[in-house]
Order: structure tokens, then sequence, then C-alpha cells
């Protein structure tokens, strides 16, 4: 099987003391992350249950928790956070949290893991975060913003073309030029890339772009 699918409203309904369990983890067979989902049928009803993750059945995970139908009144640390469906809080290991629903059918869905359990970062994430400053003309930032993947992808041939092509923009040359040899080096298609990109047209003349 090349992958696995499931509907929320598909998903076995365990009743435990607050609340409804929803396995998603052990249905989908999950293996990089924890996932589960939890339902409260009517408002004032728990949620998800007072803990830190510190307890003897807790996994010690860093956990994001998505309100996926209803609403939810998140206690998080004695501070409380309206949740309405949509909502998106993530709350690390060792801090208090706990919800009741404030709507009818409120599901929230729970996704953990060790903290650094992650890592890397994927490189497209770095330059997919610069696009809004690249748009803007603001190369400078989009090459800062980018460049933050380096320490973990140093040698990344399309991290390093799209630096490239951000210190062309911005008037860096020998910058741009450095990053298109790595990306040349470890991928040999960025040459072909190279060959038709407007964005490096301020060091089209260096031998590093010339067939």
């Amino acid at each position: 099987m090349t992958y696995s699918v499931v509907h929320l409203d598909d998903l076995e309904r365990i009743p435990i003391e607050d609340g409804i369990f929803r396995p998603i983890r052990r249905r989908l067979g999950v293996t990089a992350f924890g996932i589960n989902a939890y339902t409260a049928e009517a408002p004032g009803e728990q949620v998800i249950e007072d803990h830190d993750e510190l307890s003897a059945g807790a996994g010690a995970h860093e956990e994001l928790y998505f309100v996926a139908a209803g609403a939810a009144e998140f206690d998080v640390g004695g501070e409380q956070v309206t949740a309405p469906a949509g909502t998106m809080l993530l709350v690390p290991v060792g801090t208090r949290r706990g919800a009741k629903a404030t709507a009818p059918g409120t599901t929230v869905l729970v996704i953990g893991g060790p903290p650094g359990a992650a890592g890397p970062v994927s490189p497209f994430e770095y330059w997919y975060a610069a696009e809004s400053a690249y748009h803007a003309g603001d190369y400078e930032r989009a090459y800062e913003i980018a460049s933050e993947g380096l320490p973990e992808h140093p040698a990344h041939p399309s991290l390093n073309y799209q630096l490239a092509c951000y210190q062309a923009l911005a008037g860096n040359r020998e910058k741009a030029i450095e990053h298109l040899r790595i990306a040349y080096a470890n991928n040999p298609d960025t040459r072909e890339w190279a060959a038709g990109d407007d964005d490096l047209a301020s060091i089209r003349d260096d031998p590093i772009l010339r067939p």
C-alpha cells in the first residue's frame, strides 16, 4: 500500500474520562509523529484533559492542537485561550493545558512529538518563506530569510540556486556566483535553469553562465 486515508467522521469513538478519543495514529499507522483527535459532544464538556506532558503516561511531546470542528476554550498555564474552528495552538512540554468545548460537536486534533524530532526543516521552506520579500523586490531581505537554511543545508543545490538569484538581483555579483557554483556542483540540472533565468541577468556575462 502506498498511502492510507480516513475521514474524520469514520474514526472510532472511544469514550474516556475526559471526552471521546478518536485514534488516528493507530488507524493510519503513522510512525513519524503522534496524531489523534478528541471530541466533546456538548458545550462545557472536557475535550482535552488537563495535563503537562510529563506524567507517567505522557510522551513528553511538544503538542499542536488544531480545532477541526466546533469551538473550545483552552486553559494554558492559567491563561484562557478562545479557540474557534480553524485555531492552531502550540504548547511546549511542561506547560499545563486542558480544554472544554464551547460548541456542540467539538473535535480537536492533537499532533505531537519530542522537541527537535521533526528537524531538520525541509530546504524548500526557506525559499518559500522568502517569496513575499522576493515579489516585493526586497532581494536582500529574501536572501536573509532563505539563507537561514544554510546551517542545515549548506550544499543543497536548489537552496543555493535561489540564493544566487537573490544575490544577483540585489547586485551582489561575487556572492551570487559563489552560490551558483555550489548549485552546479550538486545538481547539474541547475545549469539549465540558469541558462534562461532572468533573475541572473546581472551576472550573465560571467563565464559560469556561458554554455
